[in-house]
């Protein structure tokens, strides 16, 4: 498959997959609670995944979208969110290292 059809598949997914999310977000309080575990544990995780692939590829998507679910169910949402910064800065600190050149 090219990588412009993957792309297309992934920014498609993305957007279909942002409606329901926008929908949590934006209903009032009362008429969202049944669609809580949905809306954390599907909708935003996919996501997620979909990001990370268009942005870093396959595998640190899995491992992104993976460190979340286990922070946010285990810990909570401000570790899960911690775990997902300090994989940005880990990937960000390991190209920059990969890419310079040795002496």
């Amino acid at each position: 498959m090219k990588a412009a059809t993957k792309r297309a598949i992934l920014r498609w997914v993305h957007l279909i997959f942002v409606i329901p999310v926008l929908g949590y977000i934006y209903q009032p309080a009362k008429e969202v609670e049944q669609y809580a575990g949905g809306a954390r544990f599907i909708f935003v995780p996919v996501l997620m995944f979909s990001g990370y692939c268009m942005y870093a590829g396959l595998l640190f998507a899995a491992l992104a979208v993976a460190a979340w679910l286990a922070c946010f169910q285990f810990l909570g949402f401000g570790p899960a969110l911690l775990s997902q910064i300090l994989l940005l800065l880990g990937r960000k600190i390991f190209l920059a290292l990969r890419a310079r050149p040795a002496k």
